[in-house]
């Protein structure tokens, strides 16, 4: 009798560890905030919506912010997001063709949209911008080279008969948060910034109409290395239902056209 007690503590010993490590796991993953890597662009809209989405599923997110190009150079060197917000389509295509993204969760999620705008000058209308602008003058817009929104201003100014005039005169910041912050520092006096900018900031600019130029397709992908795969989806579900889509037209933004199941 004595020994078949001692037998079955030593048979329980590794159940019970097995067990516990099991539920500490699963605390750590129920405790661990959704890391979501979102563009700078993105980013001050993702912010004030994040606090309707914690209270309405109780999950806990982290934002981590920079350039659609930064973020996905670390996504490919193995930072531990969960989920990718880019500005572009071609980063989180990049990633799906290199089968770093669960299979079909590559989604648009919003289309930006771009307007032309100055601190020191008014414009309000497209006739009198185009008689009006100061060729002479700097003009500012993000690098087309690498950033979604300065390729769409380059469409922009083709479209308008005025890249050839204005491309020595062209300031080209990094991304459009840089390009931004040139023309409302007044160091630049005109430029082509993101509308989504302006109505964040209630600032009075020109909307570029979409035929002008390319759309900007902002996509987003939930990696497959993350271990919260469950709640990625149910933040995609939420950030592309119908009540967050007519949201992100307030803050600048064009919704997407499908609709999603609103039950996150």
């Amino acid at each position: 009798m004595h020994l078949l007690k001692l037998m079955t503590k030593r048979l329980l010993k590794p159940t019970l560890f097995i067990f516990t490590l099991i539920s500490a796991t699963a605390f750590s993953q129920e405790h661990t905030p959704l890391r979501i890597a979102v563009a700078a662009n993105f980013a001050p809209v993702l912010k004030k919506l994040l606090p309707e989405f914690t209270a309405q599923t109780n999950i806990e997110t982290q934002v981590i912010s920079a350039s659609s190009g930064t973020l996905y150079q670390q996504i490919k060197h193995g930072a531990p997001f969960d989920i990718f917000l880019s500005a572009d389509a071609q980063r989180p295509q990049r990633l799906n063709d290199s089968q770093l993204i669960i299979e079909n969760s590559l989604q648009t999620y919003t289309y930006g949209q771009i307007a032309l705008w100055s601190a020191t000058n008014q414009f309000s209308t497209f006739t009198s911008f185009l008689a009006n602008i100061p060729t002479d003058q700097r003009f500012a817009i993000a690098n087309p080279e690498i950033a979604p929104y300065g390729k769409a201003a380059k469409e922009a100014l083709i479209a308008f008969g005025l890249w050839q005039t204005l491309q020595n005169k062209l300031i080209r910041g990094n991304n459009i948060n840089q390009t931004f912050q040139q023309v409302r520092s007044r160091a630049v006096n005109l430029g082509i910034v993101s509308y989504s900018q302006l109505k964040l900031n209630k600032l009075t600019g020109l909307k570029i109409p979409q035929q002008y130029y390319q759309a900007i397709k902002q996509q987003l992908v939930i990696l497959k290395r993350s271990k919260q795969v469950e709640n990625a989806q149910k933040f995609t579900r939420f950030l592309l239902s119908e009540p967050i889509q007519k949201q992100l037209m307030k803050y600048g933004y064009a919704k997407i056209k499908q609709k999603t199941n609103e039950t996150y």
